[in-house]
Formats: C-alpha cells, structure tokens, sequence
C-alpha cells in the first residue's frame, strides 16, 4: 500500500512515518497543502493522511480540491479537532473517514485497510472468517480446522479473529497488544510470543499446514504454508 501523508508537524510526521513503514508501507510526505495536493494529482497513492491545519492550504480546501478536480483517492482527516461540527465538515468536504489526535496506531492502520477495501469493493459482510483449512465463526465463536472444532481462550480468539482479517499482511507485535491486550506497548512483555506459541500448538494438533508465521524485526504473517 502507498501512502500519502500530509503534515506539518514533523514530530507527528516522523512518529506516523515510521510506523506506517514497519508496517512494509511506503509513505510519502508532503509538509504543506500545495504539495500534498499537487503530489495527489500527479502521483498514484492507495489512501491519503490529510492533516486540517496545514500551511499554504488547509486539509479541508485541499480535499475538496481533489474532488473537483474528481479525484476518488480515499482520504482519512487527521486533526486534534474533534467536536461533531469539525467531523461533519471533514467529511463534507468530500473525505472518507476522520480520526481524531491523539490515536492508537492501530486504529490508523485498521482504518486504512478498511479504506483500501471499501475502494476496492471488496468489503467483507460475511460472519465467516475463512484461510486454508481454518473457519471461524464470529457470530458462534466456533473454530473449526481440518473438519475438527478446536478449543480456544477468549484472548486466542480475538488474536486468531485479528490474524484472520489482516491475512498476508504483516502486523507488529505493537498492534497486536493494542488490538487484543487493549492497552500501551511494553516492549519487555512477552505476553504476545506466549499467545502466539499456545495458538500455534492448538492448530498443530489438528492440522499439518502452518499459518502463523514470524517475520523477523517486524512481526506475525498469517498465511498458508504447507
């Protein structure tokens, strides 16, 4: 995925840069309105961080430039604005979501995935979670494997739910604590691993193919492998 991000605040910038990266994005960076809007009209990008108080030209005025110009570039606003006014006129002006300062990391990323699905018509309805020979049952919290139901932790079915709908993308041990754990990254926990190894042996009981795999320096990849 290609990112387009426009923000004056370098701090902030760098912080968003740096973890959209480790997430194997690539990013590019505009730090003002003119740029961010000639670079969405000239180069090709999969969603756009549009920042509202930007020099040179404001958020709002630089979406609804690109619609004009009948850009359908899926745009997120990020902005420390956050009355329901301020949402309202983001979206109004032509953006597809708005997250408010400060954030969970992993909701900007969530959000942008599910931007890239509703773009590409290829949001998912259905109850049922499905890769190889796992099935998961959102709505029953069943897990079946190789025809067999398999027994799982509250926390191991919200983790394999997470790996499921992110398959074949990477995804850091950072959003899988804020995700499942729902609270701030200790990088000294090794409370992930632990999961992660309980769920691994839970499928290996039951399955010869392996679906959870570690990348090493980045995170987990949930994907087939025979």
């Amino acid at each position: 995925m290609k990112i387009l991000l426009v923000e004056d605040d370098q701090k902030t910038a760098d912080f968003i840069i740096k973890g959209l990266k480790q997430e194997t994005f690539s990013v590019d960076h505009a730090a003002n309105g003119e740029d961010g809007l000639h670079l969405a009209l000239t180069e090709s990008y999969d969603v756009a961080i549009v920042d509202i108080m930007l020099p040179k030209l404001n958020g709002l005025t630089l979406v609804n430039a690109l619609r004009q110009h009948e850009n359908p570039l899926p745009v997120l606003i990020l902005s420390a604005k956050n009355t329901v006014d301020d949402r309202v006129k983001g979206l109004q002006s032509g953006s597809d979501d708005y997250l408010v300062k400060p954030f969970a990391f992993s909701e900007l990323v969530a959000r942008l995935h599910a931007l890239m699905r509703r773009s590409s018509g290829n949001i998912q309805q259905s109850p049922i979670l499905s890769l190889g020979d796992i099935t998961m049952d959102l709505h029953r919290h069943k897990v079946i494997v190789n025809g067999i139901e398999i027994l799982l932790q509250p926390k191991e079915l919200i983790l394999l739910e997470y790996l499921l709908r992110n398959q074949e993308r990477v995804v850091s041990k950072t959003m899988i604590m804020e995700h499942v754990w729902d609270y701030n990254f200790d990088p000294q926990t090794n409370v992930v691993e632990a999961k992660i190894s309980k769920l691994r042996t839970k499928l290996a009981e039951v399955t010869d193919k392996e679906y959870i795999h570690t990348v090493k320096g980045l995170g987990y990849v949930c994907e087939v492998r025979e």
